[in-house]
């Protein structure tokens, strides 16, 4: 359930998103939920994205890029759980594909590894089967495919 603050002017919107856009990355989706919750009508709303877009606060593929750079290298993530939250903040696909592009393969494969040696210390003692069920399960949920699980248990 959203919470409505007090409604804001579009011209004060505007500049709280100006102000926001060029701190951090923002997604068109998640400037849309702000200006909601904020009471900025759809006219209004509109118009500060396009306005956002032509001005060069509002990018998707720089979003994209930026994004999967940070879920990659800050919070482990791979890429299918990267590309399923970029989906769900209606990112372009091809945008999506592009930034993905940007992760290497060993990089990942790397990373992969890493968590679950750091998984496999917080579930030690289990018999072998539910230990590698357990975390093939953990890498699925991070975002790595069956295959990249497999080829990470075999090199533990």
């Amino acid at each position: 359930m959203e919470v409505k603050t007090r409604e804001i002017t579009p011209e004060k919107a505007l500049q709280r998103l100006e102000a926001l856009c060029a701190r951090s990355e923002q997604s068109p989706a998640d400037v849309e939920t702000k200006l909601r919750r904020w009471g900025v009508g759809e006219r209004a709303r509109e118009t500060i994205v396009k306005q956002l877009r032509e001005s060069g606060f509002l990018d998707e593929r720089r979003y994209a890029r930026a994004y999967v750079h940070d879920k990659h290298m800050f919070n482990g993530w791979g890429r299918m759980k990267i590309a399923n939250v970029l989906r769900l903040k209606a990112i372009h696909q091809k945008y999506i594909d592009e930034a993905l592009e940007q992760i290497n393969t060993d990089s990942e494969a790397d990373t992969l590894l890493k968590l679950l040696r750091a998984k496999q210390r917080t579930i030690a003692g289990r018999e072998p089967r539910k230990q590698r069920d357990a975390l093939l399960r953990y890498a699925a949920s991070r975002g790595f495919t069956l295959d990249q699980a497999l080829a990470a248990l075999d090199r533990l």
